[in-house]
């Protein structure tokens, strides 16, 4: 394809859903694009809840945690197809989109392969605002699973957002007091950082605004997926 016809088809396609994975209109079928993003944090981060609000629902299963352990203790993959989600060049278009909850330690990426064989598209890292103290090793183990370059499918999603203001605080001025690993973590991921409010209603509120930045995030890689690092590797003595 010629560049000058990729750009006129970017221009009328903001959200870059004409990639490799989408569909045309033809005979009367809507384009449809497939995403897939998997959920990274520590426990009591919020994951699921950010879950919740990225497939519109309350399937996957939110509460406090007892004795340090997690309420997530399983791998959990959740798709929901949202009709009519996008319009572009008068045709309507479908966003079919897979979530991986996870539980708070490293995936393995075996696991993570036979949930999505196709590949991950958005790397959703979740951190609680008001546990600053949390995973700090968050950064390392993505590293460890995607390898150096998946800053460029990453966002972070900061949740409890209502307690920043109950303290005072606005978002650019938590990321500015807060600790070295979260400020690094928040300049390093290219989709940028979300603020989500837990007193509000995930599925209706959150959920479109976050679904629209991770059709943004996954657009600027043409939609390809990140790669598994460490998927040949792990079965090696």
């Amino acid at each position: 394809m010629a560049l000058g016809t990729e750009r006129s088809r970017r221009g009328n396609d903001p959200l870059g859903i004409l990639g490799s994975r989408g569909r045309r209109v033809g005979d009367g079928e809507r384009n449809a694009l497939a995403l897939n993003a998997l959920l990274l944090g520590d426990r009591q981060s919020g994951r699921s809840s950010v879950g919740n609000a990225l497939i519109g629902g309350e399937e996957f299963h939110t509460g406090v945690c007892f004795s340090g352990v997690s309420v997530t203790t399983e791998h959990k993959l959740l798709s929901r197809n949202f009709p009519r989600c996008f319009r572009r060049q008068g045709a309507e278009s479908d966003l079919l989109l897979s979530v991986i909850d996870t539980p708070p330690l490293l995936p393995r990426p075996h696991r993570v392969h036979e949930l999505c064989p196709e590949g991950v598209h958005v790397l959703v890292l979740v951190v609680r605002a008001d546990l600053p103290h949390g995973n700090t090793q968050l950064e390392e183990h993505v590293e460890i699973l995607f390898g150096p370059e998946w800053r460029r499918h990453a966002l972070l999603v900061v949740t409890h957002a209502d307690r920043l203001k109950e303290a005072g605080l606005k978002p650019s001025a938590y990321l500015t007091e807060a600790s070295d690993w979260l400020r690094a973590l928040a300049d390093g991921v290219e989709g940028g950082v979300a603020f989500l409010d837990n007193s509000c209603d995930w599925p209706s509120v959150r959920g479109r605004p976050l679904r629209e930045r991770l059709l943004r995030l996954s657009a600027r890689n043409h939609h390809r997926a990140a790669t598994l690092r460490t998927l040949n590797s792990e079965h090696k003595p």
